[in-house]
C-alpha cells in the first residue's frame, strides 16, 4: 500500500465564452485535457457541473454550464503541491485561451487562485 499527503487543484471552468452567447462542449474540455495529458504525462478527472448566479448581474439567464478538472496527488506518481498546482494554473490557462474565457478560478486544498486574461501577457 501507498500513502502519500492528500492535496488537490480543482478547476472551475465555464463553457461560455466571455459574455457572448458562444459555448464550448464537455467533448471539447475532454479533448483539451486528453491533449494535455498525453503531453505532460498525467491523469484528471473532469466532472459536469452548472454555475448558478444572481440574474441581475446581466449575464443571460443567472447560470453557465461547465466542468470541474481535478487533478491530485496520486500515490502511484506523487508530487508536490507545488506540482499539482502548477500543472493546474498550466492547464487553466490553456482554457482561458482556447475557450476565450475573461477569468479562471483553481480551488486547491489550501489556497484559491484566480487568473484572468492578462495574466497571460508576458511582458
Amino acid at each position: 500500500m501507498k500513502v502519500k499527503k492528500t492535496f488537490w487543484a480543482k478547476i472551475a471552468l465555464g463553457f461560455r465564452e466571455g459574455y457572448s452567447s458562444k459555448t464550448h462542449t464537455i467533448e471539447e474540455a475532454y479533448k483539451t485535457c486528453h491533449e494535455y495529458c498525453d503531453r505532460v504525462g498525467l491523469c484528471v478527472t473532469i466532472t459536469p457541473t452548472r454555475f448558478i448566479y444572481s440574474r441581475g448581474a446581466g449575464i443571460a439567464d443567472g447560470y453557465e454550464d461547465g466542468c470541474f478538472i481535478e487533478l491530485i496527488n496520486y500515490p502511484r506518481f506523487p508530487q508536490s503541491r507545488y506540482d499539482v498546482v502548477g500543472l493546474a494554473i498550466d492547464l487553466a490557462k490553456i482554457f482561458l485561451k482556447d475557450f476565450n474565457q475573461q477569468r479562471i478560478s483553481i480551488i486547491a486544498t489550501d489556497n484559491t487562485y484566480l487568473i484572468e486574461q492578462n495574466d497571460l501577457i508576458v511582458t
